[in-house]
């Protein structure tokens, strides 16, 4: 029984493999899949849609604040949708979770965001809905993520500039 002020996903043991197929073939998998899956299929169909007139609606910063906007938001759900696609695949047999323990799978820290919105404005409140919700669902599955595939703590003070450096410097054998 795990203490309940230190939550787990998953247990520690089986390593990062074990721990990915359990997941992939898990309940909570599949509704954490659907509700991704969802939140692409609805910020498509806004974007594509009534999102078009609400940028419309804005002034030249606000125009150019919500074109930023939007372009994050698909590339976080298009990281999100990504990393469960690459989950279902290891839960129908079409993948290894070996496989799916290599970096390219893994999701990599949301950054923060800045201010985008001029002043006084605000994002239409069906894009900053969506966006909400976005960064709702990729900080669920980093967590996830993190605890699937990593066999110690979590480093939280690493430096993820750093660490691709030096990862590019050792593919390139340069130091």
């Amino acid at each position: 029984m795990t203490d309940s002020h230190t939550p787990t996903l998953f247990p520690a043991g089986g390593g990062p493999a074990a721990r990915a197929q359990d997941f992939a073939a898990s309940e909570m998998f599949q509704k954490l899949f659907r509700e991704g899956m969802d939140l692409v299929e609805e910020t498509a169909s806004y974007l594509d849609g009534p999102g078009r007139d609400d940028s419309k609606s804005l002034d030249r910063a606000g125009a150019l604040s919500y074109a930023t906007e939007s372009m994050k938001l698909t590339t976080r759900l298009m990281q999100a949708a990504s990393w469960l696609l690459a989950q279902r695949a290891v839960a129908e047999g079409e993948m290894s979770a070996e496989a799916a323990t290599d970096g390219k799978y893994r999701l990599s820290a949301d950054r923060p965001s800045e201010k985008l919105w001029p002043e006084g404005e605000t994002p239409p409140a069906v894009l900053g809905d969506l966006v909400k919700r976005s960064r709702s669902l990729y900080d669920r599955l980093k967590r996830i993520d993190d605890n699937l595939y990593t066999d110690g703590v979590v480093d939280t003070d690493a430096n993820p500039v750093a660490d691709q450096m030096a990862m590019l410097r050792g593919a390139f054998g340069q130091r």
